[in-house]
């Protein structure tokens, strides 16, 4: 049995992840794709709970994105808008939103975390009080000089978000279901999926009312209608194998052109490229554990979810878990380096 599988199985066994889907490609001679645990373990003795539908993980199952939405949304539809022509990634974001204040924050400092935004804005834990998330994101203080330094940020990326309708003249969802999820044949990802999905979608938290349920996890894309550029996405593991192989294989696909692809993760800042992770000699470790070759890319989710691709020989690695179900703090930060570890392991050092 593979290292992987069976960490899997003993994570679920030992409560420490509900559920999870993994889904492994190594080239177009291997793949290796299932299923574990759970939808909502914790919902089948709770009674304010009773819609939320417990049955086994399945391929098929749906999972809440959270921070993926980032690099399978957000950030192809900023680099489809540059390769059109509509935008350019050095503009700044003043020019497309006059309400923001800062001169010299341009799109590709967001798409990089280089902005000097702030990682977040305060008061959002609780999910239903009245907030603004555009409106608050406005009005945030840089706390560094744009190009200065890298640091993760929700509140760039929902600018991002913003940009790309204004820019698009439609909707961040319309837009990438018309030009990235059906061009790619990503018919399970969605914003807001549509009730009768329900019994597909892995329960992510207790909200203090319910487990969530096909309802967006991350408080302000909930208030921003379920579609931000910072989160928003259900997906499949199969639907990000699909968009994984549209990055290791642009040419295949009529998406993005090798140049963007090369320019989106070739000039990394601090691990940063635009949008993903860029593993580099010397840096951090990252959530693909210490093994990966240099220039392997990828991104994270906050309810458990990555997605880590290896350029040079085609490897990709979806794993889809609902680690949040059991609450904030889980365990997985601890895990995703250690699956990563003996996957990379198996294919780079057996």
């Amino acid at each position: 049995m593979e290292m992987w599988n069976e960490l899997i199985e003993g994570w679920v066994s030992q409560g420490k992840i509900p559920g999870a889907v993994l889904d492994i490609r190594f080239g177009d001679a291997w793949r290796y794709s299932r299923a574990y645990g759970r939808l909502a373990p914790n919902t089948s003795s709770n009674n304010e709970s009773s819609h939320a539908i417990d049955r086994p993980a399945k391929l098929s199952t749906l999972f809440d994105a959270a921070s993926l939405t980032k690099v399978v949304a957000t950030l192809p539809a900023a680099l489809l808008l540059a390769q059109q022509r509509e935008l350019r990634l050095d503009d700044e974001v003043s020019r497309y939103i006059p309400e923001f204040r800062h001169g010299g924050v341009t799109l590709r400092h967001c798409l990089q975390h280089t902005s000097g935004l702030p990682a977040d804005m305060p008061g959002y834990l609780d999910r239903y009080t009245a907030l603004d998330p555009l409106q608050d994101a406005l009005a945030q203080d840089l706390i560094s000089v744009p190009g200065d330094r890298a640091l993760y940020s929700d509140v760039g990326m929902i600018l991002l978000g913003v940009v790309i309708a204004r820019v698009a003249a439609q909707p961040l969802d319309a837009f990438v279901k018309q030009n990235v999820f059906e061009p790619l044949g990503m018919m399970d990802s969605t914003f807001n999926p549509p009730a009768e999905l329900r019994n597909r979608i892995a329960a992510t938290e207790w909200d203090g009312r319910r487990y969530l349920q096909g309802e967006v996890h991350d408080e302000k894309a909930y208030r921003l209608g379920g579609v931000s550029g910072s989160a928003g996405l259900f997906t499949t593991a199969g639907d990000l194998s699909r968009y994984a192989d549209s990055w290791l294989y642009p040419e295949r696909y009529n998406l993005l052109d090798p140049e963007w692809i090369d320019e989106a993760v070739s000039r990394a800042i601090q691990g940063r490229g635009l949008g993903w992770q860029v593993w580099q000699q010397g840096g951090d470790e990252m959530a693909c554990g210490k093994l990966m070759p240099e220039g392997t890319y990828g991104h994270t989710g906050f309810t458990g979810g990555s997605l880590w691709l290896e350029p040079k020989r085609g490897l990709s690695v979806v794993f889809l878990t609902n680690a949040v179900h059991y609450g904030r703090n889980n365990l997985i930060r601890e895990l995703r380096p250690e699956l990563h570890n003996a996957i990379f392991a198996h294919f780079y050092m057996s």
